[in-house]
């Protein structure tokens, strides 16, 4: 399904020229804090409900929503999702808050922390190598908890989802 895309700039140059700028950020909360265009507002994708956005906006339905994450997938995403619901005035935001940011508009800087990315990075790394170490020393079977990880990152890659991601998003320091 094609959603409509706007790019940084021109989005950027909406802003400028005082036309309604209505944007959502789908990122978790805790890439959120770290930094945002300063007129957005967080739903993470997660929670997203088309429903009640769409209600929320006090009028503005003949506006576009803009719709923005890290890079640009998971705003695609929540886009195709408000078109599965009928609302089809929705633009993804082309590259995300960094081309947010590269195109000058204002962003709020908070504290900075792991990215969700990184975090699954490490813990798909340790637990690879504990299950390559727990195979060598202790039992040859333990080999499999590598081999569990290793076909869930291959799922996560062809279907642009991550359990592993989704399940730490949940964790206290990520909200």
């Amino acid at each position: 399904m094609s959603v409509p895309t706007i790019s940084a700039s021109a989005l950027a140059q909406r802003c400028r020229n005082g036309q309604s700028c209505d944007l959502i950020d789908v990122r978790t909360p805790l890439e959120f804090r770290d930094a945002h265009v300063e007129f957005a507002r967080n739903v993470p994708l997660d929670q997203l409900e088309p429903e009640s956005i769409m209600r929320a906006r006090n009028g503005n339905s003949s506006e576009p929503l803009y719709v923005v994450c890290q890079l640009g997938g998971r705003s695609q995403m929540a886009c195709q999702e408000f078109h599965k619901k009928g609302f089809t005035n929705v633009v993804n935001v082309e590259g995300g808050t960094q081309a947010c940011e590269a195109a000058g508009l204002p962003l709020v800087r908070g504290k900075k922390a792991i990215s969700l990315e990184r975090q699954v990075r490490i813990v798909a790394g340790s637990l690879v190598l504990i299950g390559v170490l727990l195979g060598w020393q202790v039992h040859p079977a333990l080999y499999g908890l590598s081999a569990f990880i290793g076909a869930g990152l291959l799922f996560a890659g062809i279907s642009n989802t991550c359990g592993m991601g989704m399940l730490l998003s949940k964790m206290p320091w990520n909200q």
